[in-house]
């Protein structure tokens, strides 16, 4: 296997590739559904507790298959996702998670590369937050801007601010994101001892 990780056999990427497909396609369905337990209709949908994991299956394709593995992932996970996709959801659902997820993912792959010299979580949890950010706006307004059922404007009684529903769904969804790219940390920290740091990373540190 070359440092680039150009050699990986596809056979090797076959877990990430289907964990990352059924993580896409199971967000891009529980997207619909609004969370209606404790009147948090107007503030979360169930995607927002299963697409988190996109980041962490990323971070760690990235440390044992490095950049070129992990966006190999990306790639065969956003294909396979968004054809699925199409039947589950529907195909503009389909289509602005595909492209919210190449930019977001691949965001997070080029973030986790730059910092994984640094201390074992900078990297996984700056990556994570920054691809998430884009991911979240990319998605809503693509998939809901200008949809009548997702667009009726909706007031919060704690600022008393009156936006579409999307956009307070976005919001909401970030900052759930912003809790799993958090608590993403314990497993990645588990799983560090178990995954062999991608060949090509420095030796000197201990986050790659």
């Amino acid at each position: 296997m070359s440092a680039a990780g150009t050699r990986i056999p596809f056979t090797r990427l076959a877990i990430p590739v289907i964990a990352m497909m059924a993580v896409v396609a199971a967000s891009n369905v529980l997207v619909q559904h609004p969370v209606e337990q404790l009147g948090l209709q107007d503030f979360l949908t169930w995607g927002a507790f299963t697409y988190p994991l996109a980041f962490l299956v990323n971070d760690l394709t990235n440390r044992r298959f490095g950049p070129a593995g992990a966006r190999r992932v990306v790639y065969a996970g956003f294909a396979l996702a968004v054809l699925l996709s199409i039947w589950l959801a529907t195909p503009r659902i389909a289509l602005a998670s595909g492209t919210a997820f190449l930019f977001g993912q691949l965001l997070d792959i080029g973030v986790f590369n730059r910092l994984r010299r640094l201390s074992w979580w900078h990297a996984p949890l700056a990556g994570s937050v920054i691809g998430s950010a884009v991911d979240t706006a990319l998605f809503f307004s693509l998939a809901f801007a200008g949809d009548a059922d997702m667009s009726f404007p909706v007031t919060y009684a704690s600022t008393g601010i009156t936006v579409p529903l999307w956009m307070g769904l976005a919001y909401f969804d970030f900052l759930v994101k912003l809790g799993f790219a958090l608590l993403a940390l314990i497993p990645y920290g588990a799983l560090m001892g178990w995954l062999k740091p991608w060949s090509g990373a420095p030796a000197d540190g201990a986050a790659r």
